[in-house]
């Protein structure tokens, strides 16, 4: 009798598995690849705030507002300068990153110059809230351009600046105005 060869199939199901790892793992890594890219991207914008740029007229503006909060009166010296110097701070901030300030902050010196012209006017806290709502939506914009990790502290500055009440006297409400000189002073000295 003959021997019957019998042959025994090729399976394919092990190269289709094999197939299938292999375009799971470049997919894997074509996606991991990415991710680090972006973590990346992320850590660098981040790193931003750990660099420090020194700049003295921001170092000059935190320095005011922390050594002397007491200071409000009914002459609003204390509150003009503190609006000039923040003026000064977010001028040079602004030129850190290129961000024409210039017709904003402009109008804040306008509104700081208004508060110091009649001490009995009883629209200075308008005038502070209007040079406040610009400083903030000033600070707000660099913060977006340059440093993407200080939104808490934006949002801390936007709702002191709000919270300043242009209805109501300044002096009555020297806790708000201050509250929006410190919160703008956290930010510029983490900028800084």
């Amino acid at each position: 009798m003959t021997e019957i060869k019998i042959e025994k199939k090729k399976l394919l199901w092990p190269w289709i598995l094999l197939g299938i790892v292999i375009v799971a793992l470049i997919i894997y890594f074509l996606v991991f690849q990415t991710s680090s890219e972006e973590v990346k991207e992320v850590t660098e914008t981040t790193d931003l705030i750990s660099v420090k740029e020194n700049n003295t007229t921001v170092e000059a503006y935190v320095s005011f507002i922390e050594i002397d909060t007491n200071r409000m009166t009914l002459d609003h010296t204390y509150t003009n300068e503190a609006l000039l110097k923040l003026t000064d701070a977010a001028n040079a901030m602004a030129g850190e990153i290129g961000y024409d300030v210039k017709a904003d902050l402009e109008k804040v010196r306008e509104h700081a110059k208004m508060i110091t012209k009649d001490a009995f006017d009883t629209s200075h806290a308008d005038s502070i809230r209007k040079a406040a709502d610009i400083l903030t939506n000033v600070l707000q914009n660099i913060q977006k351009a340059k440093y993407p990790g200080l939104t808490n502290e934006v949002t801390e500055l936007k709702n002191a600046s709000a919270s300043i009440n242009p209805a109501v006297l300044t002096l009555d409400q020297r806790d708000e105005v201050k509250s929006f000189f410190s919160k703008a002073a956290v930010l510029l000295k983490k900028m800084n």
